[in-house]
């Protein structure tokens, strides 16, 4: 019997094996890695720093942990070179592979900055270990790091180097932080906290180009003013990796486009996770993967099952300004926020919650001691997506 293959080992091609496995011990099992195949957690990249954690510290199971743990061959630093639906095999290293199901898990790749200038190409990145190993090494030595993007991952990094004595500017072209996961003034009160840390605002503000000067760096900025870096990261988003299921022939729009199933438009093919645009969502958080492994599992069990997502909340790691957050689906509706109403919370906590055009609570943002009423919230929304 083909076995299946799952390429991509991170969180949702890892799951889906660990999910399988809870269903059935013996079906043969393939993971292709296009790095060394361990398994970690990708959210800590973002606030390991200050912790002292490198790359390896990280690392929860090797590739070998995997394979003994899932019963499952890993193929390691290994790339598909191409997928054959109609023959059912995909090509590594030359060798045709057999497949009985194949899943695509590829993730997704940084967004790349569109800057000009003879330093843009110096531009940090951090979007796996190998990549988080560079980031610890380049900052060596260096004090004034800038960060391009203040959404959830920016200000996760933004807090975490400032923790750490950097001092941190952090600019975005948007007029508040987290701007595409909570109001305005729930992004105020995360600007607010982190100014208190030491991180430097430029919002509002769009870098154009950068110019090495010496061992550091100068942003020319749209509006004609200039900032000084010794090291510059992007944190501008995520691309998912289409590139293997194009040339494939498959259906690709934002990303892998599947149905709630997880099917693609090829037989016995699946995407989920970053790649993946699923039943016309692209959801590229923890939770969401989550749930699409454990209805894929199923799926590649024999039991056909429908993705179904619950509310999900989005934990912003910022210690600065505990943040949790679950984006409303549907942009029609209104944004309601409450500043410290309860006399025991924190003045600067921030209470946000998204009602639709039936005044149903579709989404909220929970800021510093609001966090805590979570579950209460969740508890009162109206169906998110089944």
């Amino acid at each position: 019997m083909a076995p299946i293959i799952i390429v991509g080992s991170g969180l949702a091609g890892y799951t889906v094996a660990r999910e399988l496995r809870k269903l059935n011990r013996e079906v043969p099992l393939t993971i292709i890695s296009r790095d060394c195949g361990s398994f970690y957690s990708k959210p800590m990249l973002s606030n390991a720093f200050q912790q002292g954690k490198n790359a390896a510290s990280l690392v929860n199971f090797t590739a070998d942990q995997m394979a003994a743990q899932l019963n499952a061959e890993i193929l390691r630093e290994a790339e598909v070179e191409e997928i054959s639906t109609h023959s059912h095999t995909v090509t590594v290293a030359g060798k045709r592979l057999p497949y009985s199901s194949l899943v695509l898990a590829l993730g997704a790749d940084q967004r790349q900055t569109n800057l000009s200038g003879d330093g843009a190409a110096d531009v940090l990145t951090v979007n796996d270990l190998a990549d988080y190993a560079r980031f610890r090494q380049a900052l060596v030595g260096c004090r004034r790091v800038a960060i391009l993007g203040a959404g959830l991952i920016g200000c996760e990094f933004a807090n975490d180097l400032a923790s750490a004595q950097f001092d941190v500017t952090l600019i975005d072209p948007a007029l508040w932080p987290l701007s595409r996961l909570v109001p305005e003034p729930a992004g105020q009160a995360m600007a607010a906290a982190l100014s208190k840390v030491g991180v430097t605002l430029h919002l509002g503000k769009t870098p154009q180009s950068i110019e090495r000067r010496g061992n550091a760096y100068r942003i020319h900025m749209e509006s004609g003013e200039t900032l000084e870096a010794d090291r510059i990261v992007a944190a501008i988003g995520l691309t998912p990796r289409v590139a293997l299921a194009r040339k494939s022939g498959l259906f690709v729009e934002r990303g892998i486009v599947t149905n709630a199933w997880l099917h693609t438009s090829a037989n016995d093919v699946y995407a989920l996770g970053d790649c993946a645009e699923v039943d016309g969502l692209v959801l590229p958080y923890v939770m969401p993967i989550m749930q699409a492994a454990r209805a894929l599992a199923k799926t590649l069990n024999g039991e056909s099952t429908r993705v179904a997502y619950p509310a999900m909340p989005v934990v912003v790691k910022t210690p600065a300004m505990p943040t949790v957050a679950v984006p409303p689906l549907d942009a029609n509706g209104r944004w309601e926020s409450a500043k410290a109403f309860d006399d025991e919370a924190d003045p600067n906590s921030v209470w946000s919650v998204f009602r639709n055009d039936q005044n149903e609570m579709c989404g909220f943002a929970l800021m510093g001691d609001y966090v805590k009423e979570k579950n209460t919230l969740l508890s009162t929304m109206a169906p998110w997506l089944a």
